[in-house]
């Protein structure tokens, strides 16, 4: 399993150990039946601080590439109760084009000091999918650095299924927590997957934070660029 010797030591790893190169090749076998879990807001951050962002065809053209693809899975909080939500033209087209959505609706309430915020998890969700799939693949790809997944990466290990992380280590702070990269039997670096993966058009700016897990204020500047884009959604076929 690959992990760090010391603190500073991270970077230096990712980027040299061989299994972090060429798209993941020593990582996969062809044979084997595998599953994507994609945590939607989490992958959003990575490759938001990493510079670029991800074209979802390329990434299952990407994984189907790697072995005999069972299913590619996304996950994220919607907020229904605007007249438009700016989400929904991802989500559609994910849909439409080989993903298999998991949604449900964002909850709002009112801070303290009077703001309307907007919460999303959709890590329970994403668990119970994964226990499940877990007795049909041999090999679980999750595209998610957050550390409460870490016992979940474990139990599916003792069914005998191996699990990659696909996070980063390059931002600062590292998207990816320690004690997940540790437990995953391997750790993808996102960076060394964005020639496969990356929008080859990018907008300009990335002025529009993800939905995160935690609170968010209300509102479509809240949302990612790629969501209050629809243009920048690629061509359906």
């Amino acid at each position: 399993m690959f992990t760090e010797k010391s603190s500073q030591s991270t970077e230096t790893e990712a980027e040299f150990h061989p299994r972090a190169r060429n798209g993941g090749d020593m990582i996969f076998y062809p044979e084997e039946r595998s599953a994507i879990f994609i945590d939607g807001a989490n992958l959003y951050g990575a490759a938001r601080s990493l510079g670029f962002e991800i074209d979802y065809k390329l990434l299952l053209k990407w994984a189907a590439s790697k072995g005999r693809l069972v299913r590619a899975f996304y996950y994220t909080a919607v907020v229904e109760d605007q007249e438009y939500s700016p989400i929904r033209p991802l989500v559609d087209w994910l849909d439409y084009n080989g993903y298999t959505m998991v949604t449900k609706p964002a909850k709002e309430f009112t801070d303290a000091s009077g703001r309307r915020k907007i919460k999303g998890n959709m890590d329970i969700e994403l668990a119970i999918d994964v226990m499940e799939m877990a007795e049909h693949v041999n090999h679980i790809v999750l595209f998610s650095g957050d550390g409460d997944f870490r016992r979940l990466v474990e139990a599916v290990q003792r069914k005998g299924v191996r699990v990659t992380v696909v996070s980063t280590v390059r931002s600062q702070p590292p998207m990816v927590a320690d004690e997940l990269r540790r437990q995953a039997d391997n750790f993808l670096e996102l960076q060394e997957l964005a020639p496969f993966i990356a929008r080859k058009h990018q907008p300009r700016t990335y002025s529009a934070p993800a939905i995160e897990d935690d609170d968010l204020d209300e509102g479509p500047e809240s949302l990612p660029a790629h969501l209050t884009r629809p243009r920048h959604l690629p061509d359906v076929e």
